[in-house]
């Protein structure tokens, strides 16, 4: 019978390219979020729905919709997606049962993820968890298969979208809180935007394997492909993106286009992402720096710092504010102030410890069997 193990994996077995992507992906997502912490649900959408009270707001939240929004999660989904191939192949490799353990995995992660919904209804993790069983089933198509379903799931949100504003525009439906307001979306709406979270989720999830496959979200492929892919992403997203910013602005932000306004930057996410993927890897094959150290243990801890983003945004924001007190501006600095206290942190717990809080917790109930924390030494495996 092959030797089971189920201890950490080793500083030399990592693949530092993943945790630079992953670190800066969860510093992104912060700036997804943090409009709907502060403001709220329609500013998030909506750059004239609330936050925009001057110049410096304004240039904030247009870099924001062009540079950030959906890219981050894009590139979060993309990495869980391969993070769950790679547990699932080093399960293989320890003589586990892959499928069993990785399904228990993430019926763990939908415990939490729930948990974490209580707190705030934005929560990612339960959608995550939800996806885990589909990304699976297709771990082992090729790399063109999964792409191809990636995009797929794009292309469908899409057409679901413009289908869902023709009803909000022949009055069938409402757009509630998308788009301004507190009221609630009207089902279609509400399906619509479940729907498209979801596919873009699933999609970016199922490219990320493909890309794992292909070694490239690794940081294995050549650095010619990276460049191109810079020039190809950017070239093609960046326009799109920004298209799609000034037709809302154009528009006056009517709600005749809330939906479809939004499409541009859904087709641009996929290029961008692979674009700043692409940067982030060459940066990350450059000789390490401190900040490069940071960085990857702000992405070791992922789970850790995304579970506490909410609880400074959620918590921390609403004793010191009334939600909608801040613009855009002070978002940026809520951010930049988060930021600073997660790179400092994350490089400093892992010194001492092997695991960030919440991932340990998580290794112990997946295993179910405890896992040392204390490091013995600094040389000791993360």
């Amino acid at each position: 019978m092959q030797h089971m193990r189920s201890g950490a994996t080793k500083q030399n077995e990592r693949i530092t390219n993943l945790d630079t992507v992953r670190g800066l992906a969860t510093l992104g997502i912060l700036v997804m979020n943090a409009v709907n912490f502060a403001i709220s649900d329609s500013a998030y959408h909506n750059l004239d729905a609330g936050g925009s009270n001057n110049p410096f707001d304004w240039v904030v939240g247009i870099a924001g919709e062009i540079f950030i929004d959906q890219k981050t999660m894009a590139l979060f989904s993309m990495l869980f997606g391969a993070g769950i191939v790679l547990f699932a192949d080093r399960a293989v490799e320890k003589g586990r049962k892959p499928v069993l353990l990785s399904l228990w995995r993430n019926l763990l992660l939908l415990g939490f993820g729930l948990s974490h919904l209580m707190l705030w209804e934005g929560d990612i993790l339960t959608l995550y968890a939800c996806c885990a069983p589909v990304v699976l089933f297709f771990r082992k198509r090729s790399p063109r298969v999964l792409f191809s379903w990636g995009i797929g799931f794009f292309a469908l949100t899409i057409l679901h979208g413009v289908i869902t504003q023709d009803l909000v525009n022949g009055g069938e439906t409402d757009l509630g809180s998308f788009w301004s307001g507190d009221t609630p979306m009207g089902d279609e709406v509400g399906f619509w935007f479940l729907g498209d979270v979801a596919c873009r989720a699933l999609g970016c999830m199922l490219i990320g394997v493909a890309l794992y496959r292909s070694g490239f979200i690794s940081g294995k492929s050549e650095r010619s492909l990276y460049l191109k892919t810079i020039r190809w992403g950017l070239g093609i997203g960046l326009p799109l993106a920004t298209a799609g910013v000034l037709w809302q602005a154009l528009a006056n932000y009517d709600s005749e286009i809330a939906i479809i306004g939004q499409l541009p930057n859904t087709v641009a996410t996929i290029p961008l992402a692979l674009a700043f993927l692409s940067i982030i890897s060459l940066w990350d094959s450059k000789p390490s720096t401190p900040t490069h150290d940071r960085v990857r243990s702000v992405g070791q801890m992922a789970f850790t710092n995304y579970i506490a983003q909410t609880v400074f945004g959620v918590v921390a924001l609403s004793a010191i504010f009334d939600k909608g007190d801040l613009g855009r501006g002070g978002v940026a600095l809520f951010i930049l102030c988060v930021w600073c206290i997660q790179l400092m942190w994350s490089k400093h717990w892992l010194t001492y410890f092997r695991f960030g809080p919440a991932e340990w917790v998580w290794r112990i109930m997946t295993y179910r069997k405890y896992q040392p924390l204390r490091r013995t030494s600094q040389k000791q495996s993360i």
